[in-house]
């Protein structure tokens, strides 16, 4: 397939470029004394990224810890109450600790431990990112310091003690909107004060290169496994995919499985209350250009420039940016960006409980009920949504601010 002069038989191997940019997006915008400490990670992952020992190990700690390959579930029930459109999700809520976050911070707890690193370093919104590199350290016999908003230590309670039983250190994170930007700005300070011993894994495909590579590829093996999972279950390919958006590492990996295939790819962004500036989260909608967090992408600003407030009834979407690759797909059109709005989510997370028996994070809540709306309008045909993790972290949110419907 080839789009916009850009031939996606040989992307993976194009794209990012030697400097980390897909298109005019991503880089490497930090400071000196951090360079050299990213071409150490750099030259590091591309190192034991061809290893055999390292590949061995980390398809073995898949297959034995992980519980991979993570299964696809036909949604019988639900396809039954649209009409004639099969729906399907990607079970990776049924991972190791419950989302796909796992899958990249293995990955990067092994790189860390080739580095010789005694430390991992991470942001984290919802806490499933922090609970995967919390069990990772502890896996590895790592330390291990999770920042965490306190907006998102309160709603996400149950993480929070997941984080800490598992031996982590969390660091709450009380200025600005005290969310998941906050977090990042104060992970990404910790990391510039101890990079000699630590290694910053980042919680999605955003940061400096190599970051946005770097997990998208540990995360490919969502796709790879999903496209030969549909195929085999149903003999052909999927008609759509959908997946949520927030930084983008479940979509980035999703994804990468079916970006040279005849399918439609849909990333669902947050529009939380409505599209004012404040009230959403749908930086691929609503943003324009712009430099955070050390790389260049499609971002939400406020009348200064600088990152909006943003906001989304889902901890592990409320960022002003978004992954580089996603801003570099949008443009080329490959992948269609649209938004769903909280009441919708919160609706879909309900239906699928009760309908299929799964109960879906709220961050997954936003692909289902896109997923519902796109089958509503095909007539026929298949979706295949990534369900990116389980609800377990959400229900104590959802039963005070919703009740039980």
């Amino acid at each position: 397939m080839k789009l916009n002069n850009v031939d996606f038989d040989t992307y993976f191997k194009n794209y990012p470029d030697e400097n980390g940019y897909f298109g005019k997006y991503g880089g490497a915008y930090i400071p000196d004394d951090l360079k050299k400490a990213m071409q150490e990670i750099t030259e590091a992952y591309f190192t034991i990224c061809k290893s055999r020992r390292f590949i061995s190990e980390l398809r073995r700690i898949r297959k034995e810890f992980q519980g991979r390959p993570t299964p696809i579930s036909y949604l019988e029930r639900l396809s039954g109450s649209l009409g004639n459109v099969q729906l399907y999700v990607k079970r990776e809520d049924l991972n190791h600790t419950g989302a796909h976050k796992l899958n990249h911070c293995m990955g990067e707890a092994l790189l860390a431990k080739y580095m010789g690193k005694k430390k991992v370093i991470a942001e984290t919104g919802a806490g499933q990112h922090g609970v995967a590199l919390a069990t990772a350290a502890a896996y590895f016999g790592l330390e291990c310091d999770i920042y965490m908003g306190s907006v998102d230590i309160k709603k996400q309670a149950p993480n929070v003690a997941r984080m800490k039983i598992l031996g982590a250190n969390v660091v709450e994170v009380t200025h600005g909107l005290a969310t998941l930007k906050e977090a990042v700005d104060a992970a990404f300070e910790a990391y510039a004060r101890e990079y000699k011993d630590s290694i910053y894994c980042i919680g999605s495909v955003l940061g400096p290169h190599p970051f946005p590579m770097m997990v998208r590829d540990f995360q490919s093996v969502v796709g790879i496994e999903a496209r030969e999972q549909f195929v085999e279950m149903t003999g052909e390919l999927p008609d759509a995919i959908v997946a949520c958006v927030g930084g983008g590492s479940n979509a980035a990996g999703f994804f990468s499985g079916f970006l040279n295939d005849p399918v439609d790819i849909y990333g669902i962004e947050p529009l939380g209350r409505g599209p004012k500036l404040g009230d959403h989260a749908a930086s691929l909608k609503y943003g324009t250009e712009g430099i955070m967090h050390g790389f260049n992408s499609i971002m939400l600003k406020d009348e200064n420039g600088d990152p909006a407030p943003v906001y989304s009834v889902a901890s592990g979407l409320d960022y002003p940016s978004s992954g580089p690759e996603h801003a570099f797909l949008r443009d080329l059109g490959r992948v269609k960006y649209d938004v769903v709005n909280d009441d919708d989510t919160i609706d879909a997370f309900f239906t699928l409980s009760r309908m299929e028996g799964i109960i879906p994070a709220i961050e997954s809540s936003h692909a289902v009920a896109y997923g519902i709306k796109l089958a509503k309008t095909m007539g026929k045909g298949s979706v295949l949504i990534n369900l990116s993790g389980r609800g377990d972290k959400d229900m104590d949110y959802i039963i005070e601010k919703y009740g039980i419907r």
